[in-house]
């Protein structure tokens, strides 16, 4: 498509403030071509080393391009973001960082896989010997900025979005953010190649791209959190050969949900001869969390889903 404006990646910011310069002005209904940096903020490359990976800043990881305001976008409404095209860059990254991830006591040290991938996104990025990856890009950090004045971390979750990890905000699928301030001032990043639902080790396969995106304007939505709507299905790139499925089973769902991934990383390592680490790393890009049972007290059923298409 040919978009309305562009937006290059050197308008970048590293945290939410309703005081930054809005680097474009877009009218409802009208669309944007947006270039963004990886998660890394370009710390890695295409080439990067372990060495690379411990010498991270990261006071300069997951910059946000923007922001972008919105035209007629007060408090109470909604701006709604259609993901129109994503063109992939062919690289990406992930990686276990130490302190970070759903098992990080279990995984102290410091991994990463760099990989190449087709940027037709028609064949699966390979992992290994043993492992292979559907893709399906999608914007990982998209918000609008929070009335509460100063710099907010780009880190975590918030009601206006931001570092969601929602896998599902990919090609067709419409997020409805609710608007703080006067503009909206939408900005987005952290393009993902791949995910699994939980993205349980931290990181998915971060991969910078440039994201067309459609900018539209609810009045008066006065939505609590950020919505979705999709235009089909959400899993038939990667569900067609079946599952392995574990679960954990108690009365804490982040202890359940801890219980079935070591158990999925056990089964992966007697299956195949990578390294529990690499399983962790896989399980992240290509394995879903579920809550299966939250209503049989005092015990829940959290379920971890793992593509049989990925080991074959």
């Amino acid at each position: 498509m040919s978009c309305t404006h562009t937006i290059h990646k050197h308008h970048y910011h590293l945290g939410w403030d309703n005081t930054i310069e809005p680097a474009l002005s877009v009218a409802p209904g009208e669309t944007i071509a947006v270039e963004t940096i990886d998660a890394s903020g370009g710390q890695l490359h295409a080439k990067s080393t372990l060495e690379d990976l411990t010498a991270l800043d990261f006071d300069q990881v997951n910059p946000v391009t923007g922001p972008i305001y919105v035209e007629g976008a007060e408090p109470g409404d909604a701006v709604a973001i259609t993901f129109k095209a994503f063109h992939a860059s062919g690289w990406g990254w992930t990686a276990n960082i130490p302190g970070f991830g759903l098992l990080a006591d279990e995984f102290p040290d410091p991994a990463l896989h760099v990989w190449s991938y087709d940027t037709g996104l028609a064949k699966p990025a390979v992992f290994s010997p043993f492992g292979q990856v559907a893709l399906k890009p999608f914007v990982g950090t998209i918000g609008l900025a929070l009335a509460e004045p100063g710099q907010h971390s780009v880190v975590p979750p918030r009601r206006v979005g931001g570092n969601l990890d929602i896998r599902d905000n990919c090609l067709g699928t419409t997020l409805y953010l609710p608007v703080e301030v006067t503009g909206g001032l939408l900005s987005l990043g952290d393009t993902h190649a791949a995910q699994g639902d939980g993205e349980i080790c931290g990181t998915a396969i971060e991969s910078p791209m440039d994201v067309e995106i459609k900018v539209d304007l609810i009045k008066h939505a006065q939505f609590p959190f950020p919505r979705l709507e999709t235009d089909g299905p959400v899993s038939t790139h990667i569900d067609r050969q079946g599952y392995r499925i574990t679960t954990g089973i108690g009365p804490d769902l982040m202890q359940s949900a801890r219980d079935s991934v070591r158990q999925m990383i056990d089964w992966i390592c007697a299956r195949t001869k990578i390294s529990p680490v690499e399983a962790y790393m896989l399980c992240s890009i290509s394995g879903d969390l579920r809550i299966s049972e939250i209503v049989d007290m005092p015990n829940w059923v959290v379920s971890f889903y793992f593509p049989k298409s990925v080991l074959g």
